[in-house]
This record gives C-alpha cells, sequence and structure tokens, in this order.
C-alpha cells in the first residue's frame, strides 16, 4: 500500500500548497505517492473514517502502514518521505514546537475552512 494523500482542491490555499508539495516530491523522486482530491471525489473520505468536511478542513495522510495522519501530522509524514525536508520533520516532531505547530495549524485550518465557505468554493 502507497501513501495516500487526501486534500480539498476546492480551496485555492490548499491546492496551491500541494500543487507545489507534489512537484517538490516527484523533483526529489518521489513517486509512490497517491493524490486524492475530496472535492472530485468526495467517495473517497470513507477511507479515512471522517467525514467531507473533516477531510476539507484539515489534510489527511494515510501512509504505508495504514497509520492515519491529520494536520500538521500529514505535513510531518510527506516531508519525512522527501529526502531534501527531512529537516522540517525532525523539526517539528519536536516536544515543544510539535505541540505549537499543532496548534496553529488547527486555527488556521479552522479560518481558512470558514473562510472557503463564506465564500462559496464548496
Amino acid at each position: 500500500m502507497s501513501t495516500k494523500v487526501y486534500y480539498n482542491s476546492a480551496c485555492p490555499v490548499c491546492n496551491a500548497g500541494i500543487k507545489e508539495q507534489r512537484q517538490h516530491m516527484e523533483q526529489c523522486g518521489v513517486n509512490d505517492i497517491e493524490w486524492v482530491d475530496v472535492h472530485n471525489n468526495p467517495d473517497a473520505v470513507s477511507e479515512v473514517g471522517g467525514s467531507l468536511e473533516q477531510v476539507r478542513e484539515r489534510l489527511y495522510v494515510k501512509d504505508d502502514d495504514g497509520e492515519l495522519n491529520i494536520g500538521i501530522d500529514a505535513f510531518i509524514r510527506l516531508w519525512q518521505q522527501t529526502p531534501d525536508q527531512h529537516w522540517l520533520a525532525r523539526l517539528f516532531q519536536g516536544p515543544i514546537i510539535r505541540p505549537l505547530a499543532r496548534a496553529a495549524y488547527n486555527a488556521f485550518a479552522r479560518l481558512l475552512y470558514l473562510w472557503n465557505r463564506a465564500l462559496k468554493h464548496w
């Protein structure tokens, strides 16, 4: 089983970030990632056990072991798989930075979700 990334292309900020990360990973030779756009494939959320709204709000990554990573932990998982971003994964896994990064990510994701809903992106 390869790593699967569940993202929402209807959010312009999310879509741009995923596009950049995907291109970066492919340039580094990481090609075994399945990118699942829940906006165009809403039934895919059943694979992660979350609702469509939850997956629209936060990035979900199911790794090759079947472990589910959400939010900042999803980004950490992607950085772990990208050769020149291992340092980012180590940095954000730190005992002080990880909880702060998780709180910041969750707050930003919530605001971005509300902004997208207000603009009727979906």
